[in-house]
């Protein structure tokens, strides 16, 4: 398989509202197209298609991954559904960002992992804040010590999202829950900054049927042996910020997960503000950056390696264990396709 001279052939895999995104932000990459998009229904690829104006339409999934025009997909399904659609597209010797969480826990992660090693295919959770401009600086700040030694991270997402028991945040077929959904966020900034996490405590309030969790708060230490705490709701409205703290200062990124500024507060200075404004919607950063592994025949993206993504479903099968919210392996293998 190989990329024709306008670049990266995109196929889109669902119609819902995260794919809606994605196409708002690969518009805005050169080396990016799609070419085609597939769905569990005709007409539902039909009407994506005409949107977006993509010209190969496919009724299902195995007719997408059989598609010689597309050259990388992105799987942009509900969660239970990222690991058979994954292993699909792999197997169909398509490269795959798969959207967060990279699947239901990390057995099915590492089984992801193992498919794209087999086949030689780039691979990678869609990890989108990792690659926003204003993420990369407060890295760089850190690195270069204008916090002095960091010390301590906090992050929370939370939303209040009327209870519905089918809504997808609270379904538990469909991967619902906080922690899932919102709390990969908090998780995946302080492994960035803490490297390999262990878990020291964590907290839940549960759904009115007791399936999912709508608010989770968990201690986490890292191999530095930074801590951190982080929180996630579906239910409650939270203060929705990260905040870097060092022996000579401290980051504050409101919206962490969209970030487009930080605040550095220096020891004896006034807070000092950085902008950096998306281009699109924040989306074309992380598609540029499969690009470039593409380019550069790298199967991993080094800011969100297939190790990183296995830790990270690894410290979220002991948070939900903890409280027995177990997604069971055998269960979710069993997720149809269509």
């Amino acid at each position: 398989m190989t990329q024709d001279n306008s670049g990266i052939r995109w196929g889109v895999v669902g119609t819902g509202g995260i794919a809606r995104s994605f196409m708002r932000g690969l518009r805005a990459v050169p080396s990016a197209r799609v070419t085609a998009v597939g769905s569990r229904t005709g007409a539902r690829a039909e009407e994506f298609g005409q949107e977006w104006d993509i010209p190969n339409r496919h009724a299902s999934y195995e007719a997408l991954a059989a598609d010689p025009d597309v050259d990388a997909v992105y799987v942009a399904t509900p969660h239970p559904w990222h690991y058979p659609n994954t292993l699909l597209m792999l197997g169909a010797g398509k490269h795959v960002l798969v959207e967060k969480p990279m699947a239901m826990n990390a057995l099915q992660v590492s089984e992801m992992v193992a498919a794209a090693q087999a086949g030689d295919r780039f691979l990678m959770e869609a990890m989108w804040s990792r690659y926003l401009p204003a993420s990369r600086l407060a890295r760089e700040l850190v690195a270069d010590g204008a916090i002095g030694e960091l010390c301590s991270v906090s992050a929370e997402f939370g939303i209040n999202v009327p209870y519905d028991p089918d809504h997808r945040l609270f379904n538990a077929d469909l991967g619902g829950g906080a922690l899932l959904d919102l709390g990969v966020y908090p998780l995946a900034l302080a492994s960035q900054y803490l490297g390999e996490l262990t878990v020291v405590g964590a907290t839940r309030q549960l759904s009115p049927d007791r399936m999912v969790d709508t608010q989770t708060t968990v201690l986490v230490r890292g191999e530095n042996g930074v801590s951190a705490t982080l929180g996630c709701a579906s239910r409650t409205v939270l203060p929705n910020r990260a905040v870097l703290a060092g022996t000579a200062g401290w980051i504050e990124i409101p919206s962490f997960w969209a970030a487009t500024e930080l605040v550095l507060h220096r020891r004896g200075a006034g807070p000092e503000r950085f902008h950096r404004p998306f281009q699109a919607n924040g989306y074309e950063y992380e598609i540029e950056e499969v690009s470039r592994c593409l380019a550069a025949g790298e199967r991993q993206s080094p800011d969100m390696t297939w190790a990183e993504s296995q830790r990270l479903a690894g410290v979220m099968d002991q948070v939900r264990d903890a409280g027995g919210l177990v997604y069971s392996p055998a269960n979710v293998k069993a997720v149809p396709l269509g």
